[in-house]
């Protein structure tokens, strides 16, 4: 039987050897919008919940848009241009919009990239800036929450009249969902605002995980501090196999959210009859799979679907190589799952250590092996498991150990596929 991988830019086609009960996970068959631009334009006037853009946009003269990194492929080249066209249309000159990409922790964007994700004509009208979560200055201190959590929000959000974000919702592997309120924080956040919402207390939660926000402590912390930043609007989108549009959510954050979550939820749910033996999944190409940080989302999205002692093989381009030097630094430091776990536990957080706590928590008692091309060979050692170049190469080695006729799940698009365990 012959698969297609999503694997970088170009996909990988591989022979799945006989012997073993195959179930492939695929995102569902949606059929894309016909034209998403006028969709989008008629959802900000009649919104999934809340008041139409317009409302809001009355009397104001500034606006700032939250948008995602290079790192996602949301839709911004298409979304932006309507809303864009509606504000200025509401009243709001261009030189008071401005579009702030939600970079998190991650590194900022290039000229080129900034480009890419919002499209060259906006590029070029309109300012593009990127956050910067450790310039500490740029941000204003909002407090704390209800649980302690230090608020620091990019000040360049908060000082506009109208605060939006312009997002896609996929499962994420420890909020539940993206988009939303995920634009805000830890999207504009300051580092120690993003520290801490991915310390232990919420990483070691089993509540915080894909698919599930209905009792995760993490979504309600986000929740909380969208509220505090004055979050008005969204524009969510939610995309078929090929990245293109099937469904718009605009309005006021929370009910346009949870109404996009729950379509996403039943329109892309994959269920299993009962743990299987072993899984072979990616980290859902470009350019999820840039980095070998970004990779850690297709394990943690397939683990839960794996008995204990199973195996799973992940394929990851990594042409980017590991990712964050932080990140780097603790897997050279880190050679085993249970010795990085005791030695961050109630230590000071570290940045990105969350991406490898999410990892050792998901692959305990279970064997990992991973083809990464990308992935330079010196940390090939410091993988929790072996790392493979050659894709034929790695899959022979899965096959050996998996016992004659043990279920395999296949996931093509690794954490783009909602997938679970029937209860």
């Amino acid at each position: 039987m012959r698969v297609s991988l999503a694997f970088g830019r170009e996909g990988l086609e591989l022979e799945l050897p006989d012997g073993f009960e195959y179930q492939i996970l695929e995102a569902k068959s949606i059929e894309p919008l016909a034209n998403p631009g006028q969709v989008i334009a008629e959802a900000l006037e009649r919104p999934s919940a809340g008041p139409a853009l317009k409302e809001l946009a009355q009397g104001k003269t500034s606006a700032a848009i939250s948008v995602c990194d290079i790192t996602r492929p949301a839709p911004n080249p298409v979304v932006l241009p309507p809303l864009l066209r509606a504000l200025e249309a509401a009243g709001i000159p261009r030189q008071g919009i401005r579009i702030l990409i939600a970079t998190g922790l991650h590194r900022p964007a290039t000229g080129a990239e900034i480009r890419q994700i919002v499209g060259p004509e906006t590029a070029d009208r309109y300012q593009v800036l990127n956050h910067v979560a450790r310039n500490l200055d740029e941000h204003r201190n909002l407090g704390t929450t209800k649980s302690g959590t230090p608020v620091y929000v990019d000040e360049r959000f908060l000082s506009a009249d109208l605060h939006l974000s312009l997002g896609f919702i996929e499962p994420h592997l420890m909020l539940g969902f993206s988009g939303g309120r995920k634009l805000v924080a830890p999207g504009l956040a300051g580092e120690p605002t993003i520290k801490e919402l991915h310390s232990s207390r919420f990483m070691r939660d089993p509540r915080a995980r894909e698919g599930s926000v209905w009792d995760n402590p993490l979504h309600a912390e986000l929740l909380e501090i969208s509220r505090m930043a004055r979050h008005d609007f969204i524009v969510d989108v939610s995309l078929n196999r090929a990245r293109q549009i099937v469904q718009v959510f605009s309005g006021e954050p929370e009910g346009a959210h949870a109404a996009g979550m729950r379509w996403v939820s039943s329109a892309h749910m994959q269920e299993l009859n009962a743990p299987v033996d072993a899984v072979i999944t990616t980290a859902a190409g470009y350019p999820l799979d840039l980095t070998f940080y970004q990779c850690v989302k297709g394990i943690t999205a397939a683990a839960h679907l794996v008995r204990q002692g199973g195996r799973i093989l992940l394929f990851g381009k990594c042409q980017e190589g590991v990712g964050g030097a932080e990140f780097a630094k603790m897997m050279r430091e880190h050679n085993s799952v249970t010795g990085f776990l005791k030695a961050i536990d109630g230590a000071p957080v570290t940045v990105d250590q969350w991406q490898l706590e999410k990892l050792a928590l998901s692959i305990a008692a279970k064997e990992v092996l991973y083809c990464v091309p990308g992935l330079p060979a010196e940390y090939h050692a410091c993988l929790w498991g072996r790392g493979f170049v050659d894709p034929q190469t790695a899959m022979n080695s899965f096959c050996r150990g998996v016992k004659p006729g043990a279920k395999v799940a296949v996931i093509p698009e690794g954490p783009y596929v909602l997938a679970q365990v029937k209860a």
